[in-house]
């Protein structure tokens, strides 16, 4: 009882700050999006063409959360937009993000310069999906490579997500993946949730994203 007692706290806090994040973002008119996948999902890869394709018409910012090294900031950083480290390795290693480290990444973003702003949380289908950072959507991006039972294996982020996208579809004649039988695992588990097939890496399907992105940030916005 101590446990979940415990935990109860922690989410209840972190929703209090959580809700502070989003009254900033709107303030600012930003659409805020939490990233999650597992590891190698490719989550860096589709920043760096969404920016690159984007670049020009939205002004970006990322928070990228990592356990430990800079790398993925060090590849969002040749496009000269804000990017805002943190390495939870100080933080004992915790294996997800939180409100209070989002809340402490932004003050270092002039964010009355920012429209979209990406939150990279770290490589994990667990714990991500518990905690609110402030952001309006949530999305997921699972990598072809990772089967067809991980919507059943991991059903909070999947029941959570406002959006998922299939990634590396390049791969998908090399790997005998039952792709219907992915997309009915996932549509058992959230039969609401949208669904964008793409490869990061050829740009299949990636306008379907892109064009994802410019219908929120206008719902936001208002423009």
């Amino acid at each position: 009882m101590r446990k979940i007692t415990m935990l109860t706290d922690l989410l209840e806090a972190n929703d209090v700050i959580a809700m502070e994040n989003r009254k900033v973002f709107d303030r600012n008119r930003i659409l805020a999006l939490n990233l999650m996948s597992s590891p190698g999902a490719g989550k860096t890869t589709v920043l760096e063409k969404t920016i690159d394709k984007l670049g020009k018409r939205f002004h970006f910012a990322v928070i990228e959360g990592d356990v430990a090294t800079s790398n993925d900031a060090k590849r969002l950083a040749k496009y000269k937009i804000p990017v805002v480290q943190i390495t939870t390795e100080t933080f004992g290693g915790a294996c997800h993000l939180d409100a209070n480290m989002v809340q402490r990444a932004m003050q270092k973003i002039d964010l009355s310069k920012v429209d979209i702003l990406f939150i990279e949380n770290i490589g994990n289908l667990i714990c991500p999906a518990e905690f609110d950072l402030g952001e309006h959507k949530k999305v997921i991006v699972l990598s072809l490579t990772e089967g067809e039972d991980k919507p059943s294996k991991y059903p909070v982020v999947f029941r959570n997500s406002d959006l998922l996208l299939v990634n590396k579809m390049d791969l998908w004649s090399y790997l005998g993946i039952n792709l219907n039988l992915l997309l009915r695992n996932t549509k058992k588990i959230n039969p609401k949730l949208p669904i964008i097939k793409l490869s990061a890496k050829t740009e299949e399907g990636f306008k379907s994203w892109l064009e994802w992105l410019r219908k929120q940030y206008q719902k936001k916005s208002g423009s």
